[in-house]
């Protein structure tokens, strides 16, 4: 099992996550964070950092978010690792009232 970030990262991009992630797992994209589920070693750490509640064991993703487990996958393999935090954008929390994002989705 792995976890999974889902559309909620969008345009938020907190890296608190990255922070506490033992073996950097995270990749960053534009405007979101995925996780590596190769690398991912199931520790938990990163889903109490995750300001928006973005993070989900795989088994635990909501119906409407199962596909963003193949994203993930898909988007790793193109994304640079990120291994340090960094400063969230200006307007961070602004996004993270909105939950539907999927089409924001930078690749």
């Amino acid at each position: 099992m792995t976890y999974v970030v889902i559309e909620t990262c969008i345009k938020c991009k907190y890296t608190d996550c990255v922070d506490v992630c033992p073996v950097d797992c995270f990749r960053e994209g534009p405007n979101m964070l995925v996780i590596d589920p190769d690398e991912c070693i199931d520790c938990t750490l990163c889903v109490a950092e995750c300001p928006v509640e973005a993070i989900f064991a795989e088994d635990d993703v909501p119906d409407k978010q199962k596909h963003w487990t193949k994203v993930n996958a898909e988007l790793a393999k193109a994304w640079k690792p990120i291994i340090e935090k960094k400063p969230a954008p200006p307007d961070a929390d602004e996004w993270a009232k909105l939950k539907e994002k999927a089409h924001l989705l930078e690749k």
